[in-house]
């Protein structure tokens, strides 16, 4: 790090909805950049999830924020595309992928507002291919951008005087951003195949053929209640 940048406090984040395919692509850049990279006390590598203005702080403390995240910018899947500076708000609300984008804007504006803005802003987003498998990763074309976009974050660093050292051995899940049980090959290794486990979710599960609502909601919610680990039903009558 260069004297000029001693002094920056960079954040590197990584925002979207691990369960929505496609829309983890910005927690599951971040968390390969920390695997295999690793920075000084003034760099904190994050995984923002779907926190919207919780992470209102977290920018405003920032002098540097760099953001991996899906977004539609109508292009073909896959597609790469960097964007800096002011025009970093425009483009998360060109189109919203999920509401976290809505959330996100409104933390760059409320930074803005108490003049506590990033002086440096940089968008590593990727073009979605599947939005709508619940439970899904990410698709192949979508998945292989992972490194571009890493090699893009330390390119953008490494003009500002910010570099990065490269693990001799990349990090195991154990040292995961964020839940152990999320981790990109325990994710996917571990998914029910479909005819095991409905994908479909909110508004779509009321209409999907394999849902059936249950003759006596109460009473089979109080059998689930009841039941204990070995399987047995205690105090309800069935």
């Amino acid at each position: 790090m260069t004297e000029d940048s001693a002094q920056k406090n960079v954040l590197i984040l990584g925002i979207g909805n691990l369960l929505w395919a496609d829309e983890g692509f910005g927690v599951r850049a971040v968390e390969e950049l920390h695997r295999r990279y690793e920075f000084d006390d003034t760099v904190k590598l994050m995984d923002g999830g779907t926190q919207g203005i919780y992470l209102v702080q977290h920018v405003r403390d920032s002098d540097v924020l760099v953001v991996f995240d899906a977004v539609d910018y109508g292009l073909a899947p896959g597609t790469l595309k960097l964007v800096e500076g002011a025009e970093v708000p425009r483009f998360l609300g060109a189109k919203k992928v999920s509401l976290h984008q809505t959330g996100f804007q409104e933390v760059l504006a409320m930074a803005e507002m108490f003049d506590e803005a990033p002086e440096h802003l940089y968008l590593i987003g990727v073009q979605p291919e599947e939005l709508e498998d619940y439970g899904g990763s990410l698709r192949e074309v979508v998945k292989q951008q992972i490194d571009p976009s890493i090699e893009a974050a330390l390119s953008y660093l490494e003009k500002l005087g910010i570099t990065a050292q490269k693990r001799p051995v990349p990090l195991s899940e154990q040292h995961t951003l964020g839940c152990q049980v999320m981790q990109i090959e325990r994710y996917e290794n571990e998914r029910p195949a479909e005819e095991a486990a409905c994908r479909v979710g909110d508004e779509r599960l009321i209409v999907d053929e394999r849902w059936k609502a249950p003759e006596n909601f109460d009473r089979e919610l109080e059998a689930v209640l009841a039941e204990t680990p070995d399987g047995r039903i205690l105090g309800v009558k069935v």
